[in-house]
């Protein structure tokens, strides 16, 4: 989405006083943006970080740590993000959602744990990330993927992030792309 397709109803919004500022959903302390009844981030997240301590091809013990942050005037907590696999050789390797787990912080510097739901359509190849307790902003919040095994074939994977704000009708932001690369194991 670029940025002039809600500047300017925002703009407007503001010019005719039909803006309504609302607390988030069940988040006191974040203030959601509402515009014409649809829930928008103030400053949306725009960086999608992916980090794996094991990329070599099949690997079991694989887990992808996806992190984002939240600007202190994102101007509403984060309710969910989507997670689409757009490149890749491999587009079989499957996910356990209900081994994924969240924790505030970055991967190795973990703070407190974060409610996490989450859910993967093969066909799609779509994960969804819900947080039953919205992250707040100014938070760094870092996800855990865990596939079953990683890719069987070694190539450049992406994955496109996208990030809802909690309110109602909330209206997507995408984050950007997050790339994995995953390695042939070279027989020594």
């Amino acid at each position: 989405m670029n940025r002039s397709a809600w500047t300017w109803p925002l703009v407007a919004a503001l010019l005719t006083g039909t803006l309504t500022v609302t607390p988030a959903a069940g988040v006191a302390p974040a203030r959601a943006l509402e515009l014409r009844g649809s829930t928008y981030f103030v400053k949306a997240p725009w960086k999608a970080e992916l980090i794996t301590y094991y990329d070599h091809t099949g690997d079991p013990s694989a887990e992808y740590y996806f992190t984002i942050s939240l600007d202190p005037q994102a101007g509403a907590s984060l309710q969910r993000l989507t997670i689409q696999q757009s490149r890749g050789a491999d587009w079989q390797f499957p996910f356990a959602p209900e081994r994924s787990r969240a924790f505030l912080g970055r991967p190795r510097r973990e703070g407190a744990p974060v409610p996490v739901r989450a859910t993967f359509a093969q066909r799609e190849r779509l994960i969804t990330v819900d947080f039953p307790d919205p992250v707040a902003p100014g938070s760094t919040v870092t996800v855990m993927l865990k596939p079953w095994t990683n890719p069987v074939t070694a190539d450049t994977y992406l994955f496109q992030v996208t990030a809802w704000p909690a309110g109602p009708q909330p209206v997507a932001s995408p984050v950007g792309t997050a790339t994995l690369r995953i390695y042939d194991r070279v027989p020594w």
